[in-house]
């Protein structure tokens, strides 16, 4: 899993609520079991005028000159909701998104989020729609989030959000779940070198 300390990089304003993980990665999409690959489908009915991705939408704003290389997405409420799809943030990391700014996410998009490495920030209504006037006013501009420090700076000011330790710590240090398991490998060996033969009988 990649790391995520500190990024300065263009946001993308989506200026709206309940963006859900069909839109985020549609289901026609899901047969593959690899993180890899999904980037070129994230948001495929909102990017695309044909089926076969071959007529970018010039009115999304991700195909815009100024947000090409945005690696942040600015929304509103509920983003993630819909089917627990664990392919919604792969298809964000692929693309190149790092992180997601919100006033709220679904409940499991959230978890599957956190887990795979994007990291989403949740700010206030009020700071969000003041994040979206500032990204109005300076189309294509970037902004700054640093997990040391748990802030999102946008322009003059300085938001502040919260991030459980475990998590945050998670995400800092680029650890996935496998990666939990194996800084207790040697805790691991010395437990299966003691255990007594017996009990592995049964999966031989």
């Amino acid at each position: 899993m990649q790391k995520f300390t500190q990024m300065v990089a263009v946001a993308a304003p989506m200026d709206m609520s309940n963006i859900d993980t069909d839109q985020i990665i549609p289901k026609q999409f899901l047969l593959a079991v690899d993180r890899k690959g999904f980037g070129k489908h994230l948001f495929h009915g909102w990017r695309y005028l044909d089926a076969a991705e071959t007529q970018p939408n010039p009115d999304f704003v991700l195909n815009r000159a100024d947000y090409k290389d945005a690696a942040f997405i600015v929304a509103r409420d509920n983003f993630g909701n819909g089917s627990s799809r664990e392919h919604a943030p792969w298809a964000l990391l692929d693309y190149g998104i790092r992180a997601v700014i919100a006033s709220s996410f679904a409940d499991i998009f959230y978890n599957n989020s956190l887990r795979n490495g994007l990291l989403l920030v949740k700010l206030t209504p009020e700071e969000i729609e003041e994040i979206f006037e500032w990204l109005g006013a300076n189309p294509g501009g970037k902004i700054d989030v640093n997990l040391e420090t748990d802030t999102v700076t946008v322009g003059e000011k300085c938001y502040h959000f919260t991030l459980d330790e475990f998590r945050r710590h998670c995400i800092l240090e680029g650890l996935d779940a496998i990666d939990l398991t194996l800084k207790h490998e040697e805790d691991i060996a010395r437990f299966e070198a003691a255990r007594p033969s017996w009990m592995d009988s049964g999966l031989k």
